[in-house]
């Protein structure tokens, strides 16, 4: 029974795939449930997950790991695409509104999902947002634990959840991590939180909206840029976010969105207002 077999069914049905279809194989049920304490809920939550990482589950062996491994490849076959079966993939993907429509034009329709989108901002730029379930990230490595406890949450209540916030994506890495000698360790764990977002985003059909924080770049006064900052987090936050977009404060309650870069928008620029009500268009 291979992926294409599953190509044109619903996406619960595709990409929410219940884990306990494993035990069609004879998985043990124990070894179902030590998965899921760790946020692997799916059958596509397995085939994302390396052999490695599935070895650190407490209680899994690397026999156990194998076999699963094999009962989810069994469920859905891992492989290359078509460009036309990509393309029927592509259709799974919906937009979230930004509450502006010159906002939503220029990200091609709102925050897009099965992707991330970050969102790096000056620190005088306030924008409330308004969270469904609302969580703490206490610093060091309690963060990965609560994505976790969210990917669980996203199986438990299935098309439930639509938009995941994280805000912001560096502030505790930069609280955890300090100075050029903790530099290497903190971009590996950021790689490691970005990936698990990716994951997440694309197993449960979720947008991922980041926001970023901004440094002052002492180059760009040598190249006479006319905005001296820059995102931070490098290339690795750089690579892993599929759209980055920069905001900053207009006159009064305006706000001015630019796409930074983007694998599908032009570079171009939007202007929207935040108001008592939330994020809408900016009035003539």
């Amino acid at each position: 029974m291979g992926y294409k077999n599953f190509l044109y069914l619903p996406v619960v049905a595709l990409h929410e795939l219940m884990i306990t279809e494993c035990e069609l194989f004879s998985q043990n049920v124990a070894d179902i449930k030590k998965l899921k304490s760790v946020g692997i809920c799916t059958v596509k939550g397995i085939q994302m997950t390396t052999r490695r990482a599935l070895c650190n589950v407490k209680g899994l062996s690397e026999a156990k790991v194998d076999k699963i491994k094999e009962a989810a490849n069994k469920l859905i076959e891992p492989g290359f695409l078509t460009a036309f079966e990509y393309s029927e993939k592509r259709k799974m993907v919906f937009h979230i509104t930004t509450g502006s429509q010159e906002f939503d034009k220029l990200l091609g329709g709102g925050i897009e999902s099965m992707a991330i989108t970050e969102c790096y901002l000056t620190p005088w730029f306030l924008l409330d947002l308004n969270f469904i379930l609302q969580l703490y990230f206490p610093p060091g490595e309690h963060q990965m634990e609560l994505l976790d406890y969210v990917a669980a949450k996203f199986h438990e209540e299935a098309g439930i959840f639509k938009l995941l916030i994280i805000d912001s994506i560096m502030a505790l890495f930069r609280v955890d991590f300090s100075g050029r000698g903790e530099l290497a360790e903190r971009q590996q764990k950021l790689a490691q939180m970005l990936s698990r977002l990716q994951k997440i985003s694309e197993e449960y059909n979720v947008a991922v909206f980041v926001t970023n924080q901004m440094t002052a770049d002492p180059g760009a006064t040598m190249t006479f840029q006319a905005d001296p900052k820059k995102p931070i987090g490098g290339h690795i936050l750089a690579h892993a976010s599929t759209t980055r977009i920069s905001l900053r404060k207009g006159r009064g309650e305006l706000r001015i969105a630019k796409i930074y870069d983007s694998p599908e928008m032009p570079e171009n620029e939007a202007t929207f207002a935040i108001t008592a009500g939330g994020i809408g268009d900016a009035k003539e």
